[in-house]
């Protein structure tokens, strides 16, 4: 993004205020484990701990932070803002007591409808963000229980008013019945809820109501709108274990995806909007090197992001189409990713940029993968105008190569028992990026400090000094265990003024938070 004179100039007023703040924060939480490294630019700060497994984040009118706790319910956090990342939390309580609610969270345009969801259904409330009370608890959508994955991630449309995007994903030991468009399973549907405002509509049917958006998707967890365009993204978990013709392939393939399904507005349909997207049979490419019998039946050779079939020795497998199940018809008759990005890196939430020329990614991170991946927040670059990432789907591996990671683990190899494991994320009304970390138990706001860095020097963390610096309480352990999507101050770094300030408390710390 372009900036001109006046916004640098007021950027650097917004620093200098920044700096001022921090060194008036009262208490600052440090994580129990390795301090996260963070990218030239940008500035972290751990705001909050000990929560249960927090998923999602969504800011009312009032500018309250609701978190889903998953196993626990929705919690209200009422919020002292200093300025810049030296934020804290004032005051918190139980919103909804529901230990069905487990990750999904939406709020209405107006604020005053907040949507939530369980493994088996999607409910609404009547919401007073002054009060921070709800009432008249609602079904809208219902009829999705199934095992294993139980996500059921929810996006209001910004763009067309009144559709609610519910992503479900594969039942464990059923896949098939993700090959029966009738059976809800692995699709991501759209509801037109904008009439549904009392206890006595009838709620919605996943199985056979909504709009289709796409199907054969395992486990999209997370779900975006481009903030210009409209169009609607969402990151796959892949599966996991895959060998082909008996080759053990599982270390680097499949690549997890980024999927795209055009538009709600209907004047901007893709032709492969409501398409399936491959699961249970045809799988991205990350690593062709490892994949046995990698020519297709034209002699064309796979590529990263290619679709290719697990089962080439079944002679009776199928397509969804009634064709021969082989690479070329994976490619044919399946829709592929528009990025793929490495395998076991579970891909979390996409959140765009405001200006829609960056979505920002969370990787959960891997459990099935013999050096650990993932672990990070990173950042790919989109064309703000047409919507679209900036590298062509063959060119996959660049996406995350043209931008630091945002947030990361120093060392993924004490990962996943030893690092924080980036989850949801949400804008505040001041452009700061708000994180959860589910495993740690803990929410990490981020915001920019610099848009065009020339430093090659790490960005900001902040640890707090002397007796206004705590252990997160994350420490206690009341994080969560690996889940469905694995089935998928001091002021450290930085290079700015207030680090010379603080340089005592750092040396021999900073010097190894280096980006890798």
């Amino acid at each position: 993004m372009k900036t001109n004179g006046v916004a640098k100039a007021a950027l650097a007023v917004g620093l200098s205020a920044t700096a001022l703040a921090q060194t008036s924060c009262d208490k600052v939480l440090v994580p129990s484990y390795n301090l996260p490294v963070v990218a030239a630019g940008w500035q972290a700060q751990l705001i909050a701990g000990e929560l249960t497994k927090p998923r999602s984040l969504q800011f009312d009118s009032s500018g309250a932070l609701l978190v889903v706790e998953s196993g626990k319910g929705i919690t209200h956090h009422t919020l002292k803002d200093n300025g810049g990342t030296c934020i804290s939390v004032s005051e918190s309580k139980t919103l909804i007591d529901e230990k069905t609610l487990n990750h999904g969270i939406a709020l209405s345009k107006d604020g005053k409808t907040l949507y939530a969801s369980s493994a088996s259904a999607v409910y609404a409330w009547d919401y007073d963000s002054k009060a921070g009370i709800v009432s008249g608890k609602r079904e809208i959508v219902t009829n999705m229980s199934n095992n294993d994955l139980v996500t059921r991630t929810l996006l209001l449309s910004q763009k067309e008013d009144g559709y609610l995007l519910v992503s479900r994903g594969s039942a464990d030991g059923n896949e098939a019945q993700a090959e029966v468009l009738t059976n809800g399973l692995s699709q991501i549907r759209a509801f037109d809820i904008s009439n549904m405002t009392s206890s006595t509509t009838k709620a919605y049917n996943y199985n056979e109501d909504g709009i289709v958006l796409g199907w054969g998707l395992r486990n999209s967890v997370g779900v975006g709108e481009h903030p210009i365009t409209g169009g609607i993204y969402a990151v796959e978990n892949s599966i996991d274990g895959v060998t082909r013709n008996g080759k053990d392939i599982h270390e680097n393939n499949p690549g997890e995806e980024l999927n795209f399904f055009g538009y709600l507005n209907g004047t901007k349909i893709l032709p492969n909007q409501g398409g399936n997207f491959g699961y249970p049979k045809c799988f991205a490419v990350w690593d062709v090197s490892e994949i046995p019998n990698e020519n297709d039946d034209k002699g064309n050779n796979l590529k990263i992001g290619s679709q290719f079939a697990v089962i080439t020795e079944d002679e009776d497998a199928e397509t969804v189409s009634g064709n021969k199940l082989t690479d070329e018809t994976c490619a044919s008759d399946y829709v592929s990713p528009r990025l793929t990005f490495p395998a076991h890196y579970a891909p979390m939430d996409i959140k765009f940029a405001p200006q829609g020329d960056v979505a920002y990614v969370t990787f959960r991170g891997s459990f099935d993968k013999t050096d650990p991946v993932g672990y990070r927040l990173s950042a790919i670059s989109f064309d703000s105008v047409t919507g679209e990432p900036t590298v062509s789907a063959e060119n996959s591996r660049d996406a995350l190569q043209q931008q630091h990671p945002v947030m990361m683990n120093k060392d993924n190899s004490v990962c996943p028992e030893s690092c924080f494991r980036p989850v949801g994320m949400a804008w505040d009304s001041s452009e700061r990026l708000w994180m959860t970390s589910d495993s740690t138990g803990e929410i990490y706001v981020l915001m920019k400090t610099d848009e065009n860095p020339t430093t090659t020097e790490d960005g900001t963390i902040v640890t707090g000094t002397g007796s206004g610096s705590e252990s997160s309480p994350s420490a206690t352990g009341k994080g969560g265990e690996d889940d469905d999507e694995n089935a998928a101050g001091r002021l450290l770094g930085g290079g700015w003024e207030t680090r010379a300030l603080m340089w005592a408390g750092v040396v021999g710390v900073a010097g190894v938070l280096a980006l890798v």
